[in-house]
């Protein structure tokens, strides 16, 4: 029997997130990357899989992604990955976050045996993933996507978060097929603001198409062009999760369109699932619209 075929295998820890918003009120959640990138790429239509590592007596993973249409596939871990968000400001642009605990690290022979044209790394902190299991992926003939978020973002021993730049980026930014950053990691990775001199700085180094994303618009550079799409969101009620669900929006919808194509699909996606606390859990059928409500300059 020949096995099922995927879009793409998100692999990441899923966390146990405690938050504080600006005025003081918490409320906890099972998030993470893993569960906002599965949301977007499965609930807009691409075969979906998942791999994550957790306790399982911390969380149950078939409630948290019981409406999202993705498989699931886990490992057990002593520790289940847990993160504090306090975050200053309404649109939720400046925070503080604190590790409270650590899963294991993936190693590449756990993750599954499936047939995926992307794999996708979802990780949240430095040691989720070796940059050698990055290049090991990229041997296997298919995508290779990385969020570099988690080869930045380092827990220190009494639970800060701090960002250091990725040793590895001129000898492993090479293997990445797809690589998406935000604005600040971008200037932590090649020392500059300017989002597109940034973006061909990466391209330089080896990465194939870089992702740059800011509270106003997302830049996507492929060695040649430089295109940019503004967000359109009507509040910000679902700002935590933006990267993860802009780029894993675009990266699968790459599959079968051309770059603009897939940035605007990428960008109307979350517009709309920032309007909303949570994983995006509309349809195809919602961006399209959204599409045709707030871009139509951009409808060929």
């Amino acid at each position: 029997m020949s096995k099922k075929q995927y879009d793409t295998l998100v692999i990441g820890p899923v966390s146990l997130d405690h938050n504080i918003d600006f005025e003081g009120r918490e409320y906890s959640e099972v998030g993470g990357a893993i569960v906002q990138s599965g949301f977007a790429a499965a609930r807009t239509g691409h075969s979906t899989a998942l791999f994550t590592k957790l306790n399982p007596e911390d969380a149950d993973l078939q409630i948290t992604f019981e409406s999202s249409g993705a498989d699931i596939y886990w490992k057990e871990s002593e520790k289940t990955t847990s993160i504090r968000n306090k975050y200053f400001t309404a649109d939720k642009e400046t925070r503080e976050c604190r590790a409270i605990s650590i899963c294991d690290s993936f190693t590449l022979e756990e993750i599954p045996d499936l047939d995926t044209r992307i794999y996708h790394l979802a990780g949240l902190i430095y040691g989720d993933f070796s940059s050698e299991m990055i290049r090991q992926l990229s041997e296997r003939d298919k995508k290779v996507a990385v969020d570099v978020q988690c080869l930045l973002r380092h827990a220190e021993p009494d639970g800060g978060m701090v960002f250091y730049d990725w040793p590895d980026k001129k000898t492993h930014l090479k293997y990445i097929d797809f690589l998406k950053t935000d604005a600040a990691e971008a200037e932590i990775l090649t020392g500059k603001a300017d989002r597109t001199e940034a973006a061909k700085i990466l391209h330089s180094w080896g990465a194939k198409e870089i992702m740059i994303t800011h509270n106003t618009e997302v830049l996507i550079y492929d060695g040649r062009d430089t295109n940019v799409c503004p967000i359109r969101a009507r509040n910000l009620s679902g700002r935590t999760g933006r990267g993860d669900t802009c780029f894993s929006g675009y990266i699968t919808e790459r599959l079968t369109k051309n770059i603009s194509e897939a940035l605007l699909f990428a960008v109307a996606l979350v517009s709309l699932k920032m309007e909303q606390i949570g994983p995006f859990k509309g349809d195809r059928n919602d961006v399209d619209e959204y599409i045709r409500d707030f871009y139509p300059e951009y409808i060929v």
